[in-house]
């Protein structure tokens, strides 16, 4: 509930209250005024009754006929809001600020460490499409599909593709030790990982089937085992990773993701825009075109395709 509260906060980025009192301190908000601010706040953001709601000293501002104030909203953890109150406490307002200076989408593509992660289509490319993919997840399946090979085939000139881990253990028991089977493809053969990627999403059922969990994970092991001899990697050295199935690296990616606001998989990333769950391939193609415009890069011709099929939602 708490966590609905705040999507919904900011979500409502512009509001005013229109407020009904006298006077106004230039230091502190009156007993009354602060009673009459929790009230409406309360009500405008169905903030739960469990959540306790201060408010900051007044202080100047850049705007003329406003104060300054912050309201502090405390439940499980502790969040800080800006607000103006007019001078006459008539009117409280919100409103969101936007540094026009930054790119929000470079700011957030910094953020995404893609050291040692394997890459297909132009690696030194313009535009970097970043997935956070669950192998064990059937809606990732539908978007590795659709990226792999048709989209690679249209943009693999233009474009970098680069998958990050995002396992969702609680419903996915066994993406975690495919997550790190192919993060030792990986270390040691670009195309082994893809391979291994390519084969798993398209078969699933085929580790599903085993009967225990135990099962699954040789299956798994297995299968990682056919790419490594398919692209003469070490393969002591390949059994080795994948018995000690390290999985630091994997749970830094998860624990990435969720910073960007990663809920769900499959969740992608081009030049920073982000795209939730499995789009039809047109919706695809329009973000991949605009970023390529943005960074002065002309897209690819694109044939006449049949109408697209619906979106998918995005794994929890």
């Amino acid at each position: 509930m708490y966590r609905r509260f705040l999507v919904m906060f900011l979500r409502r980025s512009i509001v005013v209250f229109v407020l009904i009192c006298l006077g106004c301190s230039a230091q502190s908000v009156p007993p009354d005024v602060a009673q009459r601010i929790e009230r409406q706040v309360r009500s405008f953001y169905s903030v739960p009754g469990g959540v306790k709601i201060s408010l900051s000293p007044l202080k100047p501002s850049e705007f003329p006929n406003y104060d300054a104030l912050t309201i502090t909203f405390e439940g499980d953890k502790k969040q800080n809001y800006d607000f103006l109150l007019s001078k006459d406490c008539k009117t409280l307002m919100r409103m969101a600020k936007i540094d026009l200076t930054k790119d929000p989408y470079a700011e957030l593509m910094k953020k995404i460490d893609v050291a040692g992660r394997p890459t297909r289509g132009n690696k030194d490319a313009k535009v970097v499409a970043i997935n956070y993919d669950d192998f064990e997840c059937p809606y990732c399946s539908r978007m590795h599909q659709t990226l792999f090979p048709q989209l690679l085939k249209e943009y693999g000139d233009r474009v970098a593709f680069i998958y990050k881990d995002f396992p969702l253990a609680e419903i996915h028991p066994w993406a975690i030790h495919a997550a790190v089977d192919a993060n030792c493809l990986s270390s040691q053969n670009n195309d082994a990982y893809w391979d291994f990627a390519d084969y798993i999403h398209s078969n699933q059922t085929e580790v599903n089937s085993e009967k225990s969990r135990d099962g699954q994970f040789g299956a798994l092991d297995r299968l990682a085992m056919v790419q490594g001899q398919k692209h003469s990697v070490d393969g002591a050295k390949l059994q080795s990773c994948m018995k000690a199935q390290k999985d630091d690296a994997v749970k830094a990616s998860v624990k990435e993701g969720s910073t960007l606001g990663v809920e769900a998989t499959p969740t992608m990333f081009v030049n920073g825009e982000k795209i939730d769950g499995a789009m039809p391939i047109s919706d695809i193609r329009a973000v991949l075109d605009r970023a390529l415009q943005q960074a002065g890069v002309a897209p690819p011709m694109h044939a006449a395709t049949a109408a697209s099929t619906p979106s998918q939602p995005a794994s929890k």
